[in-house]
């Protein structure tokens, strides 16, 4: 278990840690939100591949929504050639349905890690763990824009990042017209739409501000990034069809 702890605070904690005080070092004003932003925007941007290949497997799983329903129907009394026949579908348009899963373990740790920051990050005794190249600040002032304290939960930013969290869920929903959302699936899909959002208010309530500004960001960032990997999907597809 100690390896585990070793592991998570050098490869996340630390770096994240050193990473925002650094950036509050050198933004004019020291402002802690800022610096948040920033480092947030900076994490996306790292694994931007990562989330550009998931967000291509789901609009590509989601365009294969009807085939999927045609053999959910065909083999519908026997669900061990269901199961085949899925991972034939999906073998031969090259579509992973596990793909999405991937950036939410992944924002999982990155987000307990953030949560550990803004918990013990802000003791000035914490500040001794900085790395030889950043400055040690002495004391970090938490608040944004001068107005927001990210030490302490704040009301109206956790309601913006449910806000968020809707939009960027209703635009990850399957969009299944042809089953017309009636398969146990579409039912999940379109429950999680509107409980994350809910889910999201509630845990923000409990937070330090720090840490819904973080998700926020986050989830602006990936909202921007699925409409314009939508439009280009969509231009494709529209190009390809008038080829034919």
């Amino acid at each position: 278990m100690s390896f585990l702890t070793t592991i998570f605070y050098q490869v996340l904690y630390r770096p994240l840690f050193n990473g925002l005080v650094f950036l509050y070092n050198i933004i004019p004003g020291h402002d802690f939100g800022i610096a948040i932003i920033i480092l947030t925007i900076l994490i996306r941007l790292l694994l931007y591949p990562l989330f550009q290949k998931s967000i291509k497997s789901q609009q590509e799983l989601s365009l294969l929504q009807p085939k999927i329903k045609e053999v959910q129907q065909k083999y519908k009394n026997d669900k061990e050639k269901q199961a085949r026949a899925m991972m034939d579908l999906y073998k031969e348009h090259k579509v992973n349905p596990m793909s999405g899963c991937l950036p939410l373990l992944i924002q999982l740790p990155l987000l307990i890690a953030f949560f550990r920051v803004l918990i013990t990050g802000l003791d000035p005794s914490k500040l001794s763990f900085l790395y030889w190249f950043v400055q040690n600040p002495i004391k970090i002032n938490p608040m944004f824009l001068g107005i927001v304290d990210l030490a302490k939960a704040n009301y109206p930013l956790a309601i913006l990042t449910g806000i968020v969290q809707f939009f960027q869920s209703k635009m990850l929903a399957p969009k299944n017209s042809s089953s017309g959302g009636s398969d146990f699936a579409s039912a999940m899909s379109t429950q999680m739409v509107y409980m994350m959002p809910i889910l999201t208010v509630i845990i923000a309530l409990k937070m330090p501000a720090g840490l819904p500004l973080y998700w926020t960001t986050l989830n602006l960032f990936g909202i921007i990034q699925q409409y314009y990997t939508s439009r280009g999907t969509t231009q494709k597809k529209t190009q390809n069809n008038a080829e034919k």
